[in-house]
């Protein structure tokens, strides 16, 4: 009886003992999982800040093509407007040159 009960203090001791080394081990597994969770969020934090880094960089390239376009436009209306403005000063000319002939002929045409 005294050999059963020894028996049965060894088996609950031996299983105690294994259930904290399991929950030992438990601890363990749970700091790696946790580690593991930290280097998997500061991954998908680095690929966000690439993802988002390449989007204003495209951002900026695109509004930088809009900047160089709109110069362009601002260009081409000027020299517009400078082509434009030269012809009409040409045609000013011409009439204010017709004005004056008229101008002469009338002053020396004879008068009725």
């Amino acid at each position: 009886m005294e050999s059963q009960s020894r028996y049965s203090i060894v088996e609950r001791l031996t299983r105690e003992k294994l259930s904290i080394i399991t929950a030992k081990s438990q601890l363990d597994e749970n700091i790696e999982s946790k580690k593991q969770e930290v280097i998997e969020i500061e991954s998908r934090l680095k690929d966000w800040e690439k993802n988002v880094k390449g989007e204003q960089d495209k951002a900026k390239r695109e509004l930088e093509r809009e900047i160089d376009k709109a110069k362009r436009a601002a260009k081409n209306v000027e020299t517009r407007k400078n082509n434009k403005s030269t012809a009409f000063d040409l045609k000013i000319k011409t009439i204010d040159d017709a004005l004056k002939r008229i101008e002469e002929i009338s002053k020396t045409a004879p008068q009725n």
